[in-house]
């Protein structure tokens, strides 16, 4: 199926500033890695939507407070008492120190001093993360994102990369069974942000028919 661009702002207002770079590629994703119902398009534009800011944002940025971060890495930089550790309070503000420190080790990166935390940081509609998952988006793309990791932010590779991802985890499967929350678990590891996306969701499935 194909969205035009009064659907995709009606799903996604915030996109209005973008829409029109992102439209034909969004299209060709979308074609090409057989999410062409409206039930998986609706499902994939509430995801993707919730994860890039409704496509305002391709690139992680990870300018967090520290009590920001002692709530999305509460083991590393939240104290006994709910406080922000020390660690927290240091490097707060500091996205790319914030990168290598929490992504070290992780997704085929190495350690926080080669920093590939940094430079594998999230990026693409579902924020691609981490030297491994570079290298598998990359290879079943064709695209050198492990060189050229960038690439991953411009909206033909935020696209395809989300779209081949959806395809190859079988999520185009749970969206036709409206299986929503079995597809946030899949992308997010949990229900982070669940109220948010099923409100896309059903905007999305309202708008699509």
């Amino acid at each position: 199926m194909q969205i035009d661009e009064r659907q995709l702002l009606l799903v996604l207002p915030n996109a209005r500033p973008v829409a029109g770079v992102f439209l034909p590629a969004l299209d060709a994703a979308l074609r090409d890695f057989a999410i062409d119902t409206p039930a998986r398009a609706a499902a994939f534009l509430a995801q993707v939507g919730y994860e890039s800011a409704q496509l305002t944002r391709c690139v992680e940025s990870l300018t967090y407070s520290a009590q920001r971060l002692a709530a999305v890495w509460p083991r590393r930089f939240r104290s006994a008492d709910g406080s922000p550790t020390a660690l927290a309070r240091e490097v707060a503000y500091q996205p790319e120190r914030i990168a290598n420190l929490v992504y070290a080790g992780r997704n085929g990166n190495g350690d926080e001093a080669s920093g590939d935390g940094w430079r594998f940081r999230g990026r693409g509609l579902l924020q691609v993360t981490g030297r491994s998952n570079y290298r598998s988006v990359g290879e079943g793309l064709e695209q050198p994102f492990v060189a050229r990791p960038q690439l991953l932010a411009e909206p033909r590779w935020a696209c395809r990369s989300a779209a081949w991802w959806w395809q190859r985890n079988g999520l185009n499967e749970l969206a036709d069974g409206e299986r929503f929350e079995d597809i946030t678990r899949r992308i997010n590891g949990g229900l982070n942000g669940l109220e948010a996306r099923l409100q896309l969701w059903r905007r999305a499935q309202e708008v699509l028919g």
